[in-house]
């Protein structure tokens, strides 16, 4: 790592601007720097999750992994052109989630987030990442980025989806399915 911050606050964003790894300068309030926001957002909310489980769980292991791979996307996203994250790297989440997914039943019905504090946890990263994705297609939509890391991230959020059922049932509770009589008044 080259320069590291000796002094955290600098004043140069005081204006309302941010500096990209890159050395430019963008308001923060731009559709990249909300990309790369909402990826560090999903990354704590991932360390969240990992403090629910328990020390010697192989999630742990899956989930630091993860939360590299969105460190390295934030760092495509501050360094506009680069590319970190690839095709191997949605391999990967597949496999994952391939082995995570055999054992579950077939979803008969829509799950509503909850069950356990661990599989809340990991719904409510599915859902930062839902929002992390619609902003890098937002962002994809005005400027380059990444495909792989697109594609990263909607196969992401299938992998939280699936290990939220897989925590609920591990933790002993049961996953809560929408009933559509009780939508109704």
């Amino acid at each position: 790592m080259g320069n590291r911050l000796s002094k955290i606050y600098t004043r140069t964003g005081d204006d309302g601007s941010t500096g990209l790894a890159d050395g430019n300068r963008i308001t923060k309030n731009a559709l990249r720097v909300e990309a790369m926001g909402t990826a560090d957002e999903l990354s704590c909310h991932i360390g969240i999750l990992v403090e629910t489980l328990p020390a010697e769980d192989a999630l742990i292991d899956v989930f630091r992994r993860i939360q590299h791979h969105l460190f390295d996307i934030g760092g495509e996203l501050a360094i506009p052109g680069s590319k970190v994250i690839s095709n191997e790297h949605t391999n990967w989440l597949e496999q994952v989630l391939d082995h995570y997914n055999e054992d579950l039943p077939p979803l008969k019905n829509f799950i509503l987030p909850g069950g356990s504090i661990a599989a809340a946890h990991c719904h409510l990263a599915r859902a930062v990442c839902r929002r992390t994705e619609r902003v890098v297609v937002g962002l994809s939509q005005e400027d380059a980025i990444n495909p792989a890391a697109q594609q990263y991230l909607n196969r992401l959020s299938d992998l939280l989806f699936v290990i939220s059922r897989v925590l609920a049932r591990r933790d002993g509770a049961q996953e809560i399915l929408w009933e559509q009589k009780k939508s109704g008044l």
